[in-house]
């Protein structure tokens, strides 16, 4: 045993010190980040393995390759889309993020990218006039972008992306105006975005709208990030009534708000044999289509947490209701179209559990 012990703190002490060299001094030899495989790990989930595209903005577009510098890159990674989806990659080295930005690079080389220094002068109030009768119609009024995600059931058929938020501090952090006037300029083939300039604005015009674009940025922000530790797990209420009651008003409760009664289930149930499970931990799901509908059109990754289900269980000399808190799990997913859905539904579980156990 002891010696185990020892050979297990030695391997600790040669984990934690430089590696030598036979001639005794310090081998500094790191191993480089590996970009394809910090993308599979981080990003091909949303964008691809690929870079196609998916719930995420497809990266292997030449004309997006083309269109931005390193700096719109890697900032995007530091910094994310607050409550548009994609997250901050803020536990990522300058290494790894200098990696993954090669790597996406790797699909469309060769063509110099735009310059990134200078401020554009242009009129912001003019600018204005112009955002609303050219990119209000897919960017929305305030720049707030397009609803849904990428994928096909939450955006429009014809469209193979969902216009960006132009308002968000991720992409004004990470967007220079040269590269907002590129943009402009130049559209984005393959995607709705035209060429402003091909419709016939003139150079000044292009500049008045980057000015307004920018000048979201003393907007206070419209998605602010908030955190997960603020939201308690779940929504817990003591039951007056015995199990099998409470989930019979339960049921009349939820019934009441237009929702439909899906199933009841042991707790247990495919964990025990049939007659071994605890007929006093009870699992009630319940359905209101329109919600899951409205859901699904927003974010179709919130199908990991529906239907809605409550769970009734003995505790002690108690009757414990509970259901998971869909404002905590609403962190997850970085959206937040889904979060003021998230807080609906919340409310609905409340009221419902506290209908049930008055």
């Amino acid at each position: 045993m002891r010696q185990w012990l020892l050979l297990g703190l030695l391997s600790a002490s040669l984990l934690g010190c430089q590696e030598s060299s036979l001639d005794g001094t310090a081998d500094n030899t790191t191993v480089q980040p590996d970009g394809a495989q910090l993308y599979a790990q981080n990003c091909a989930a949303c964008h691809g393995s690929k870079g196609d595209g998916g719930v995420g903005v497809p990266l292997d577009l030449p004309d997006f390759q083309y269109g931005v510098d390193d700096h719109f890159l890697t900032q995007t990674i530091r910094h994310g889309r607050p409550g548009r989806v994609m997250p901050a990659f803020t536990e990522l080295t300058d290494a790894e993020v200098d990696a993954l930005v090669e790597h996406l690079r790797s699909w469309a080389p060769g063509k110099p990218i735009i310059p990134t220094n200078g401020t554009i002068q242009g009129d912001p109030q003019r600018g204005q006039q112009l955002y609303a009768e050219n990119c209000a119609s897919c960017h929305g009024s305030k720049g707030e972008g397009g609803q849904g995600t990428g994928v096909t059931f939450s955006r429009p058929r014809d469209l193979p992306i969902i216009a960006p938020a132009l308002n968000n501090s991720g992409f004004l952090a990470a967007a220079t105006d040269q590269l907002i006037k590129a943009a402009l300029v130049n559209g984005r083939e393959g995607t709705p975005m035209p060429s402003f300039r091909k419709k016939g604005l003139s150079d000044q015009q292009i500049n008045d709208i980057v000015s307004y674009v920018r000048s979201f940025e003393d907007q206070p922000d419209p998605n602010p990030v908030g955190s997960a530790d603020d939201e308690p797990l779940s929504i817990t209420f003591e039951s007056p009534y015995s199990v099998e009651e409470t989930i019979e008003v339960l049921k009349r409760a939820a019934i009441g708000r237009n929702f439909r009664i899906i199933r009841t289930q042991t707790l247990e149930d495919g964990l025990f044999a049939e007659g071994e499970q605890n007929p006093n931990q009870i699992i009630l799901y319940f359905c209101n289509f329109d919600l899951v509908n409205r859901a699904l059109a927003i974010d179709p990754r919130v199908g990991l947490f529906l239907p809605c289900r409550v769970t009734v269980f003995e505790q002690g000399d108690t009757v414990q209701v509970v259901a998971i808190n869909p404002k905590r799990l609403a962190y997850l997913f970085n959206n937040a179209e889904l979060n003021r859905l998230c807080e609906e539904m919340a409310q609905t579980y409340t009221n419902i559990i506290e209908e049930a156990t008055f």
